[in-house]
This record gives structure tokens, C-alpha cells and sequence, in this order.
């Protein structure tokens, strides 16, 4: 019987070592985070997509870094000073940094970085985001200046970014990309990557050379879930910690049987629809803001979305657009008098029952694009309008936004950094191919340089509503409402905070005891 006994438990033991699922499951120091794509890459300079930048932020760190609030805070910095023009910014480090190998650094690496990261050869996806920075210099061993072309109050949420991160320059020089392949790989940040098998996990421990005090859980595992149901059942079987996404059909059924794991926050992104302001109809103020009054945004947001976005009269999300949002006066009036009031722009611009108002709403692929413009569609008809659908995939559909080949198309905006000027200057008639709307007001364009100019931040503030202001009075584009970020956190999770930026480094949870 002893034996028989004793050969269960080796057993038992043999099938716990055996089982690939045991060591990336939720531990009592071990987070386990699915995210919704697989790594694209390791080397932060090379990447792009959100998956990717998240792991690196979790091992890389700049002369700032982003806190569980989303703000920008010191990083291998102590802090900084601003001269008063607003153009030259200066970062003392903090004293005896280390990459994870127990190399040491100063401040000599970072124009190093910056020159690496503006390579032709390096190809970074994120050079152009770092096109205000005129130079990267280390004044001593202790303190690096950044000296920009114009003022930028944001720019130590910029530098946060993994691509201005420390990276090993000392294995990059030695082993060329083979560094990213190294493992443990040699890191700045919190964290280093120990194991990455593809399409299944990658494994982060501890970096026993990081400056600041140790990362309060010992192991993270990042988990690729491209399917995001698959995705929600793993994390309410209990096979994750946190989840990027959830489906926005199984929205209300979470916040009515797991209110406290759903989350549903504003985000830094704007959905709307661009009017072709370069040829009729839409070159036409008047029916742009004839169909801008007859879309009943809440509606859109309650019933056909339903998963918590906010309506949206303006492009600036909660957040950036100070105390309250910028709204036209007749956003508030009843619907009927609302109606009324675009029947007589359409017919004061040559539209009525006679001659209807006639195009075509271009979207690309997508349930919830097709449900919106149904919707306008729908909204519309009380006026007479006669709006068609067409719809196509998404290279297709913003190849024909950069050709200018469409009358009313679905558009919209996720910005790189929490700043208005990411929202607005995509506007200006300078953008090109990229202002889908053509929109081309030489007063909006002056306020925005105004404000891009100014050091002050309250008065830079104060340009960007302006700004912001003159764009909704002309409506070249159609705003309906602000994205939400849907993740899901299990209680055992402590130190999540929501923020509009959905930044929620690894270094800040821990794990409930």
C-alpha cells in the first residue's frame, strides 16, 4: 500500500512538472497579463505596435516614465528644469546607474540614443514623434539637456516613450540585433525578459540592478490573446490577473455579474467622420452643420454602442479640453428645434423635398461602423437626405481617404501622446494627404501656430481651445464620440489606477497578500 502511495505522488508530481500551463498561471508572486497581440519586437527603437511597447516599458527606462496615473514623472532622472523660453529642458540623472548586466552609464548614452533612434538605418517607427527635438546633449556625466525647436509642455511624457529608453548600446555595438536574443536580456527598466516562446508567453523577472527599490512582484507573464472572448474566459476561469480587452457584447453582462473586474475608461482617441470639404455638397458650411445637428450622439453612444464611450461635440477627449468640453450652441437645444434649424440651412444651400440631399457615407469593415452610419443615416431622413453605405477593408478604405475620393467617410484619431495639439494639428491644410477633410482655414492654422509657440501652458491651453473652438464652428469633420479602453483586473490585483492613457506599467501592481 506504502508503495502504491508513494508512486501516486511521484505521479502526481511528474504531471505538475509536466504541464507547460503551471509556471504561467496567476502565483502568489507571479502576474500573469494577457495582451492582445503577440510581441512584434524586442529592440524599442524597432517597435510600434501597443504589445510590443508594453513590454518594453516594463524593461526600459528613459530619462522620465509614466506612472500608474499615466502622467509623466522621473525615470533615470531625478527631475528637470525648464528655461523660460520653454526650449531647452535639462535632466540631472541620479547617481550610479547600471543596465541589469551591472554595466554602468551616465549621461554620455543618451545622445548616443538619439542618434541611433534618427538612423535611416534603424527605421524607428517613432522617429517623426521626436521631429521637435533639435539636439540631445550631455552637459556633463551627471546631466543631459534637450534642446527643442518650439515649446512642448509635454515633453517628459514624450520621453517616456521605450524608444528614448537606456538601452545597452554596449551589446548592441558588441553583438549587433543578436542583443534582443540574449537572456536574461540586459535592461534598464524594472524589469528583463528571461523566456519568450512565441505565441504563447513571455516571462519577466526582477532586474537586480534597477536604481529604484525593487519591483513589487517578482514574475510577470505576458500572454498573447488576439481573440478577445477567449481572452475574458481565461481571466473569469482564473488563468489571468488581467486582460487588455474584453468583447463590448459582453460589456453589460460584466458590469452586471463582475462590476468590479470590468473597466471601461475614456480614452485618448476621437471617432468621427470627415466631410470632403473640397468639392460639393460638403464644401458647403451650412450642410455640414445641418447633418452635424441632426445626430443624436447620445443615442449612438447609449444604444448602438453601449459600452460607456462618451458623446463628443468636439475632437479634444476629457482630459485635454480643460473643465468642459467644447460643445456648439445648439447642442443642448430639443430635437425638434435642432431639426428645424438644419431644414433651413439645407434649403438656405439649394437642398429640400424637391432636391434632396444626396451621398454616399464610406466606412471600412467593421459591425460598429456599419450600426453608426446606419444610424446617421436613419437621423438623417426627417430632412430628406438620402445617404447610401459603402463599405471596404481598411487598406482600401484610407488609401481612398488619402486619394480624397469619398463624400462623408468614417475617421477618427488615437493620439501618440495625452496633448491637444496630437488631435489638432492633424487639421491644418500642412498635414496633406493626412487632413482626410481638406479642411483649409488660414485662421485655424495661425491659432495653432500661436499655440505651439507659446511657453506658458495656461495661455498654450487657452490657443488650443481657441483652436479647437474654430474647428467645430466650421465642422470639416463630424464628431460623435470619445474611445474607451475595456480591460478586465482581478481583485487580487492591487495599484491599478484608470487613466486616459491606459498605462498601467507592471513595476506599479502588486499583488494582494
Amino acid at each position: 500500500m506504502r508503495y502504491l502511495a508513494l508512486l501516486s505522488t511521484i505521479l502526481l508530481l511528474i504531471s505538475c512538472d509536466s504541464d507547460p500551463t503551471v509556471d504561467i498561471a496567476p502565483g502568489p508572486d507571479r502576474i500573469v497579463r494577457l495582451s492582445d497581440s503577440e510581441i512584434k519586437g524586442l529592440d524599442p527603437q524597432k517597435i510600434s505596435d501597443l504589445s510590443s511597447l508594453r513590454v518594453a516599458a516594463d524593461q526600459f527606462e528613459g530619462l522620465t516614465r509614466l506612472g500608474s496615473d499615466g502622467e509623466a514623472e522621473p525615470g533615470l532622472a531625478q527631475d528637470w528644469q525648464i528655461s523660460p523660453d520653454g526650449l531647452t529642458w535639462t535632466f540631472p540623472l541620479r547617481q550610479n546607474l547600471q543596465f541589469s548586466d551591472g554595466i554602468g552609464f551616465d549621461a554620455s548614452l543618451f545622445p548616443v540614443l538619439f542618434r541611433r533612434l534618427q538612423a535611416s538605418e534603424t527605421t524607428a517607427p517613432a522617429k517623426a514623434l521626436f521631429g521637435n527635438i533639435l539636439a540631445v546633449e550631455a552637459f556633463n556625466e551627471h546631466s543631459v539637456a534637450v534642446t527643442l525647436s518650439s515649446p512642448d509642455p509635454s515633453l517628459p511624457a514624450l520621453l517616456a516613450h521605450p524608444a528614448m529608453a537606456a538601452l545597452p548600446l554596449h551589446r548592441i555595438s558588441e553583438a549587433a540585433d543578436k542583443w534582443t536574443s540574449e537572456r536574461p536580456m540586459v535592461t534598464s527598466g524594472p524589469y528583463r525578459l528571461t523566456e519568450w516562446k512565441l505565441n504563447d508567453h513571455a516571462r519577466l523577472e526582477r532586474n537586480p540592478k534597477w536604481h529604484d527599490k525593487k519591483a513589487p512582484t517578482a514574475t510577470i507573464i505576458w500572454r498573447p490573446m488576439d481573440d478577445s472572448l477567449s481572452a475574458m474566459r481565461l481571466f473569469l476561469s482564473g488563468g489571468a490577473d488581467i486582460a487588455a480587452d474584453y468583447p463590448a457584447s459582453r460589456h453589460q453582462w460584466l458590469k452586471e455579474n463582475h462590476p468590479n473586474a470590468a473597466h471601461s475608461v475614456p480614452y485618448l482617441g476621437s471617432y468621427y467622420f470627415a466631410f470632403n470639404t473640397r468639392t460639393p455638397p460638403f464644401d458647403d458650411r451650412r450642410v455640414r452643420i445641418a447633418l452635424s445637428m441632426a445626430v443624436e450622439r447620445e443615442w449612438i453612444t447609449d444604444k448602438v454602442i453601449a459600452i460607456g464611450n462618451i458623446p463628443a461635440w468636439g475632437l479634444l477627449p476629457p482630459g485635454l479640453a480643460g473643465s468642459t468640453p467644447t460643445k456648439p450652441i445648439w447642442a443642448d437645444w430639443p430635437r425638434e428645434k435642432r431639426l428645424q434649424a438644419a431644414r433651413a440651412l439645407l434649403d438656405a444651400a439649394g437642398f429640400n423635398r424637391q432636391k434632396p440631399l444626396k451621398f454616399e457615407i464610406r466606412f471600412n469593415s467593421s459591425a460598429e461602423h456599419r450600426r453608426v452610419a446606419v444610424a446617421m443615416a436613419a437621423m438623417w431622413k426627417p430632412l430628406g437626405v438620402q445617404a447610401s453605405l459603402f463599405n471596404s477593408e481598411a487598406a482600401l478604405h484610407f488609401a481612398a481617404l488619402r486619394r480624397h475620393e469619398f463624400a462623408l467617410s468614417r475617421s477618427g484619431w488615437i493620439a501618440d501622446l495625452p496633448t491637444p495639439e496630437n488631435f489638432l494639428l492633424v487639421h491644418q491644410q500642412a498635414n496633406g494627404a493626412g487632413n482626410y477633410s481638406g479642411y483649409d482655414n488660414p485662421d485655424y492654422d495661425q491659432i495653432l501656430a500661436r499655440a505651439i509657440a507659446e511657453p506658458n501652458p495656461a495661455t498654450r491651453q487657452t490657443l488650443m481651445r481657441q483652436a479647437e473652438t474654430l474647428l467645430v464652428a466650421d465642422m470639416p469633420v463630424l464628431p460623435l464620440y470619445f474611445y474607451v479602453t475595456r480591460s478586465l483586473v482581478t481583485n487580487r490585483i492591487a495599484g491599478w489606477e484608470d487613466n486616459i492613457s491606459n498605462v498601467h506599467p507592471s513595476r506599479t501592481l502588486r499583488i494582494r497578500h
